[in-house]
């Protein structure tokens, strides 16, 4: 098997030194970058290459390697030839610190060698840097001549400080593999669906597709996708996997997975990615970077420490990340995505493939067959993602800073303009809506008016940082400078999927750029790797989350069955029960009462979900009036983290008196909590879930109106439904759990909802009046005790 190493990767790797630069106020995107490039590219005359093509077999301790990259351009005769490199940031060229120079130098000197290995005629390359800066549109060149010999030196240099790192990862690849192939399931036995659901996977790793998996509570997802793409690192397959989801609690559950495959003999580096709000320092808080002693000399101290890391462990947790990160003076964030380079399994959130502001350069910049994807829980992507590329920008915080320039002498002229023309610029935009006596609009092309003077206002922010003092002024500056930033970055993305939003709300003007369909963004991160699997418990309709998740014409879908037997559950249907916002009153007498029924049925643990917190408060006060003599539990509207605790650990084992607990549809104890066994016997659910009618969700369903004639059930119906199912989903956890599903609302029992149930639903009962309701729960109960 031959590896890829990329000139890039091997140029950073082995001549980075110094200090870790502070990265986060950088306005410069990839998608600005390649712009940049192609603006200059067509400048050039007709014999330019552009994004030329190099490459180089290497054989290094007995191990064939590809070296590999692009050059931004080449220009070629018979005798002599001229290699550019391009390079893009708002830094003024004479203030770019020598590492840097250094690294972008090394760069096109590595292509001048691949280039002559491939011309041997040639004697010598002239190399070219073009630098541009950003934000004053500043181009810079410089050149350099090496020689064939000079530059076959350089590239030995570069290649004996590498080789040590290679001959380690190999050992780490040698290591891991013989593990990999004699691994077996880590089970006596494959419950239902297990061995469908890992042979699954495995055919999409070997066939390079995307899977969209729907595997109810219970199959051992996290499992039975790990296992089989393990097993495919040991055959060769691929290399690295990257696990990502949206809540801690799944990745908990992929990291004891691996410890699990580890106790059975599996050797392999596995690291859990932590977001830089939770893993910094707190005495890195309030320190600048150039007074930061964890990115000071950084780079000199890294190797060291990757190698006490990684030869004394083996699951890089973030205890282990912090532990070793203290013990060498390094920033815990940044030492553990250059540990995650050396990695066979990399756990996080979504953000770190899908989200344009944030994502793994390192690993992203260009697509990479050896990376697979495993996206956990991906019924929460849809939402995620259009948040991702989404941005706003409002006129309040400008008020702030331009009232605490008036009092400061750190504002200049300069800048207190560039912060009165943008609220100038505000209060144009929204003109014709006040004149209309209006206070929201929509438009679909952004207002060119406004990127312009936002741009200003970036160029003259960026400008007037340097050397500027830390002072809450300067703070609030930055502050918005990042959010401007951001809304910059999502305007590179802005095409017909997108809608302009413009809303005044007491005072405060927003401007919006809403992505309606993230679907080709997301698309093209999957295309970044050899393939993906999305899946979840709840995935239904698949033919929507396909469409929705950015698959394609050759996306497989799969659909296992519960593992669980349906007669475990009763799902109950109040069909004399209407929710709609206008029979809500009339109805609540009815809603008490079924609940009541609902926890008389059995002494024990229920959870009712409201489908909004005001909605809740009214049922469960309610609820608490009339039946004093029961046990209640509320959500709160903001629960930290012990709160959330509290909340659970009301639902006892082996209960003696009955708890109700009221919580919120769609909220965090409708998913990813696990009370298993007697600690949960039944749940209610109070209406269909779906969204609030608002001029955001009415935009979506406009849009999938337009393209697929299913708008209501694309923005409302669907997401609502996945609500339900999750929250549904916390009542059978495990083969001996038992309860009942009461959903109340009439409209549980239509068609355009029945035909979308799982097949594991389709038992389900209607009943039509409440005295039905009781005997059905009294029947369930008295079956399940007969069975006993």
């Amino acid at each position: 098997m031959t590896i890829k190493l990329g000139v890039r990767e091997l140029v950073e790797f082995t001549l980075r030194t110094g200090d870790l630069s502070a990265t986060s106020g950088s306005q410069n995107t990839a998608q600005l970058g390649a712009r940049i490039h192609r603006r200059l590219q067509k400048q050039r005359d007709s014999n330019y290459q552009k994004e030329y093509y190099l490459e180089l077999p290497l054989t290094l301790n007995n191990q064939d390697y590809l070296l590999h990259g692009r050059a931004d351009g080449v220009t070629l005769s018979d005798t002599h030839a001229t290699i550019e490199e391009i390079k893009t940031s708002e830094t003024v060229f004479d203030q770019l610190k020598d590492n840097t120079l250094t690294l972008y130098w090394a760069q096109v000197k590595l292509y001048a060698h691949l280039l002559m290995q491939k011309f041997p005629a040639l004697e010598q390359v002239t190399l070219t840097l073009t630098y541009f800066q950003t934000n004053t549109e500043t181009t810079t060149q410089t050149e350099q001549v090496i020689t064939k010999e000079a530059a076959k030196t350089f590239f030995d240099e570069v290649i004996a400080e590498y080789v040590t790192w290679l001959k380690f990862r190999a050992d780490l690849q040698e290591r891991r593999d013989p593990t990999i192939r004699q691994l077996t399931f880590p089970f006596d036995r494959y419950r239902p669906g297990q061995r469908e659901l890992a042979v699954a996977v495995y055919k999409t790793i070997v066939t390079s597709k995307r899977l969209f998996a729907e595997a109810p509570t219970g199959t051992g997802k996290t499992i039975s996708t790990l296992f089989p793409t393990i097993k495919a690192i040991g055959e060769g397959l691929i290399q690295r996997i990257f696990y990502l989801t949206a809540k801690q609690s799944t990745r908990r559950v992929a990291e004891e997975a691996i410890t699990l495959m580890a106790s059975q003999g599996l050797k392999l580096k596995s690291i859990t990615l932590t977001a830089k709000d939770k893993i910094k320092f707190p005495e890195e808080a309030d320190l600048a970077p150039e007074d930061n002693p964890y990115m000071l000399g950084y780079y000199d101290r890294l190797k060291p420490a990757l190698l006490d890391l990684l030869e004394h462990h083996d699951q890089l947790t973030r205890p282990v990340i912090e532990q070793v990160a203290r013990k060498h003076t390094l920033d815990p964030f940044e030492f553990q995505l250059d540990a995650s380079l050396f990695c066979d399994v990399i756990i996080g959130d979504y953000n770190y493939l899908f989200d344009p502001q944030v994502h793994l350069q390192r690993f992203f910049a260009t697509s990479d067959p050896d990376n697979f994807f495993l996206i956990d829980e991906a019924h929460n992507l849809v939402s995620r993602s259009r948040d991702m590329y989404s941005a706003a920008m409002s006129s309040h915080p400008l008020d702030h800073l331009i009232a605490l320039s008036r009092d400061t002498d750190q504002a200049t002229p300069k800048l207190r303009r560039r912060l009165q023309d943008l609220r100038a610029t505000f209060d144009d935009i929204c003109a014709p809506l006040i004149d209309a006596g209006q206070t929201d609009s929509t438009f679909m092309t952004p207002p060119e008016n406004f990127e312009h003077d936002l741009g200003r206002l970036v160029e003259a922010v960026h400008d007037w940082l340097v050397d500027q003092p830390q002072t809450p002024f300067t703070q609030a500056i930055l502050d918005y400078y990042f959010m401007a930033i951001s809304y910059q970055r999502i305007a590179d993305y802005y095409d017909d999927t997108y809608r302009m939003r413009l809303t005044i709300d007491d005072g405060q003007i927003t401007l919006k750029q809403l992505c309606l369909d993230p679907s080709a963004f997301l698309a093209d991160s999957l295309a970044l790797g050899h393939g993906a699997v999305l899946f979840s418990a709840t995935l239904s309709p698949l033919d929507y989350y396909q469409t929705v998740l950015g698959g394609d014409q050759d996306s497989l879908a799969y659909q296992l069955r519960s593992p669980f037997k349906p007669t475990n559950q009763a799902i109950l249907v109040t069909n004399y029960i209407q929710t709609t916002y206008n029979k809500r009153d009339a109805n609540l007498a009815n809603i008490l009462l079924a609940i009541k029924t609902l926890v008389d049925g059995k002494t024990g643990n229920y959870l009712i979900f409201l489908p909004s917190y005001s909605y809740l408060l009214t049922v469960s006060q309610a609820f608490q009036l009339a039946y004093p003599q029961i046990q209640t539990v509320c959500q709160q509207a903001q629960m930290a983290e012990a709160d959330r605790s509290r909340f659970l650990a009301s639902f006892t084992a082996n209960p003696t008196t009955t708890l109700v607990g009221f919580a919120l549809l769609g909220g965090i104890f409708s998913e990813g909590i696990d009370l298993k066994a007697d600690r949960l016997i039944g749940v209610g659910i109070v209406s269909v879930g779906l969204p609030g009618i608002n001029p955001e969700t009415n935009l979506l369903r406009d849009y999938f109106d337009e393209r697929s004639h299913q708008g209501f059930a694309f923005a409302y119906q669907l997401p609502g439904l996945n609500n339900v199912f999750q929250a549904a989903g916390r009542l059978i956890r495990g083969s001996h759990d038992v309860g009942v599903i009461l959903l109340m609302d009439q409209r549980f029992a239509s068609p355009r909802y029945t035909q979308l149930y799982p097949s594991h639903w389709q038992h389900f009962q209607r009943l039509y009046r409440p005295e039905q309701l009781s005997s059905a729960i009294h029947d369930f109960w008295h079956q399940e005790a007969l069975s006993e």
